[in-house]
């Protein structure tokens, strides 16, 4: 029998999971695209701090041609967010997923964890879900875990500082402002421990990329692979 060529990189099935994972990946429109024409998610506007600038990211305007995640044209404190939660699913019981991912970064919010502790203490059948830019992962992931996030979006633009610096302005970490390589190493870093951490601790990690023409757009192919290291969904 030949020997096995250990050159060939084998795919990462990625980590086990369980029941209840699995009937939450099947009711998320983000994870699952049959889910897209039988259930919704949404989204909540409690966390308008960032730590991050990213060269491309606007946060300062709000229009009808502008409803996506990171743009809002009010910031809700935790209970109003509960109060909307509760009307929302009352007209609209085909919502399986309540979500934070801004306007700023949700773990940079304190309100982020306040208003998932009280939407788990009302629904616990909800599928609690987070987008994050990665920079406070490590830190805040037993936070997280303390009040039910069961599925997470990391954005991940490059792994090579090099790349990252031509993305990121600057970054806001530990009340200190770093830039440039320095800062992007520090960013990837984090991601990185964060996004392997979270997905050891059962939460199931999606990483969303935003291809950038002439920067990291011969990079996301090494993304891809590194995160496939690390069991990303």
């Amino acid at each position: 029998m030949p020997e096995k060529n250990q050159s060939i990189e084998e795919p990462n099935n990625g980590p086990i999971l369980g029941e209840e994972l699995l009937r939450k990946i099947a009711e998320h429109p983000c994870y699952d695209k049959k889910a897209q024409h039988k259930y919704g998610r949404i989204h909540l506007a409690v966390a308008p701090k960032c730590n991050i600038q990213c060269n491309f990211c606007v946060r300062e305007f709000d229009c009808v041609n502008e409803s996506r995640p990171g743009v809002t044209s009010k910031v809700l404190t935790p209970e109003e967010a509960l109060e909307k939660t509760k009307q929302i699913l009352a007209e609209y019981p085909f919502i399986k997923v309540v979500a934070i991912a801004g306007p700023g970064d949700p773990l940079a919010n304190d309100a982020t964890f306040e208003t998932f502790e009280l939407i788990r203490k009302e629904f616990p059948e909800v599928t609690l879900c987070m987008s994050t830019n990665g920079l406070l992962l490590p830190e805040k992931l037993q936070d997280m875990l303390r009040v039910g996030v069961s599925t997470l979006t990391v954005t991940v633009n490059a792994i090579d500082p090099e790349i990252q610096a031509k993305i990121v302005d600057h970054i806001v970490y530990h009340g200190e402002v770093y830039r440039g390589v320095e800062a992007a190493e520090i960013q990837i870093k984090n991601q990185l421990q964060g996004i392997k951490a979270a997905v050891d601790a059962g939460i199931v990690v999606k990483v969303n990329t935003v291809l950038t023409p002439g920067i990291n757009d011969k990079h996301v192919v090494e993304i891809a692979r590194k995160l496939n290291e690390l069991g990303v969904y």
